[in-house]
């Protein structure tokens, strides 16, 4: 749940917001004796309006989001978020009384949200009761590692990327004149790399759009490529600065992922399951 604009305008300190949280201590105080006294509206509900309550729950509800966001509890969030909840409630009695929930579009509204809801319960009930086993997630991780070491090496190249080929040329010779090849890659269109010298890290050939994965892997450790090398994206001028076997990362690094990726799989067959036994016309 995410604050409301009228909740998130309170932490930048508006006048007259300022004013409210200076008196919350005040209003959290009456809050206390009324609970001491055993008013029953105040004992069951964080207030009810028009007749309509407003449960506790729903304020702690309200909070937990708050501290999730890094806004922890107290006395004045609390009465802050309780005249949020007031004043919602007080739009939507509005909003009913002129009729406006019976609108096509906020039924069709209303209805989307409804489903998404539902989806999400079944989708986690599902889960819990089907959930990825431990001896999945080391099998998946197990074809990952096959597949990583049959990709054979991994690649640490840097790249520049310019419009046109005697560009290109004319940054290559002036690498031959011994010009840095990080200075160079400040003008590269790719600016993520050119910002790091071209670097593109370690990759696999695989990674690489063909073109370029041709031209990185005929080089030798330390070598530059001696003609533009043309792909979709323009002319690339590359490096290659090093080479070794590819390792695949530890299974606690991608343990996550595959989790999700499984999870997702049986989410899958869990929709093809019920749509083989849904009767569509």
């Amino acid at each position: 749940m995410q604050t409301s604009a009228r909740l998130r305008a309170v932490r930048f300190g508006s006048p007259r917001r300022q004013r409210s949280l200076l008196l919350a201590p005040a209003l959290a105080g009456a809050l206390a004796c009324a609970l001491m006294i055993g008013t029953p509206a105040i004992a069951q509900n964080a207030a009810v309006v028009n007749g309509k309550a407003i449960p506790k729950a729903k304020v702690d509800e309200f909070l937990q989001a708050l501290e999730a966001q890094g806004r922890p509890d107290s006395p004045q969030t609390r009465e802050l978020v309780r005249e949020e909840l007031i004043a919602r409630e007080i739009f939507v009695q509005e909003a009913d009384k002129r009729g406006l929930s019976k609108e096509d579009d906020v039924q069709r509204q209303l209805e989307n949200t409804r489903q998404d809801i539902l989806i999400r319960a079944l989708i986690r009930d599902y889960l819990v009761k089907n959930p990825v086993k431990e001896e999945d997630v080391k099998g998946e991780y197990d074809k990952f590692k096959k597949e990583a070491g049959a990709s054979g090496k991994e690649y640490k190249a840097r790249h520049i990327l310019v419009e046109n080929e005697d560009e290109a040329k004319k940054v290559i010779a002036q690498l031959k004149k011994g010009e840095k090849f990080e200075s160079l890659a400040k003008q590269s269109k790719d600016p993520g790399s050119g910002a790091q010298g071209g670097d593109l890290g370690w990759n696999t050939a695989s990674t690489f759009v063909k073109e370029f994965s041709d031209a990185m892997v005929a080089l030798e450790k330390g070598k530059t490529v001696t003609e533009p090398v043309k792909t979709q994206f323009g002319y690339h001028v590359i490096r290659v600065d090093d080479v070794r076997d590819a390792e695949p990362p530890p299974l606690d690094q991608v343990k996550p992922q595959i989790q999700q990726q499984l999870e997702r799989q049986k989410v899958m067959q869990l929709q093809q399951e019920l749509r083989a036994a849904a009767k569509v016309e």
